[in-house]
């Protein structure tokens, strides 16, 4: 090993970048912009537009047009969720949380994701440990299991 390079347990202990291993800006792998329409979303656009949507279906949905407490019924919440975000963005691309954050749900070639994955990004969205996880492209298991990822508008 030359000295250049990096101990293994630098890179285990302290993660690549502090091993001076350069790797890039989220979405340079996938060929996508560093900034601006394209890029990948950050958390702040990802999670403001989570809790938008979890709102909308737990006071908007759930309590007024159903009429029931998410203490009386603990799964509508959920349910609600999973089927507004099944159905938004498989037809349309995002989310009203989505739209107002700036992102959408892309495939990997930038198109609309198609309705398979899209049910497949939504039960793993659903048990939220998926979404946890991620890799370096801010891509969580669900978006790597269903081959999208979350991008800005512009």
């Amino acid at each position: 090993m030359s000295s250049n390079e990096p101990r293994w347990t630098q890179t285990w202990l302290g993660g690549l970048r502090s091993a001076g291993v350069d790797l890039g800006y989220p979405g340079q792998r996938l060929g996508l912009p560093e900034e601006g329409g394209g890029s990948i979303a950050g958390w702040g656009r990802r999670i403001g537009a989570l809790v938008i949507d979890w709102m909308i279906c737990t006071w908007a949905i759930v309590q007024l047009l159903l009429g029931m407490s998410p203490a009386q019924s603990p799964w509508a919440p959920a349910v609600v969720f999973a089927l507004q975000y099944l159905l938004l963005v498989a037809f349309m691309g995002q989310t009203f949380g989505h739209r107002l954050m700036g992102v959408r749900v892309a495939a990997m070639d930038g198109g609309d994701p198609r309705l398979l994955p899209v049910l497949v990004r939504t039960v793993l969205l659903i048990l939220a440990v998926p979404a946890l996880i991620w890799d370096r492209d801010h891509r969580g298991l669900h978006d790597r299991a269903s081959n999208t990822m979350v991008v800005r508008m512009q």
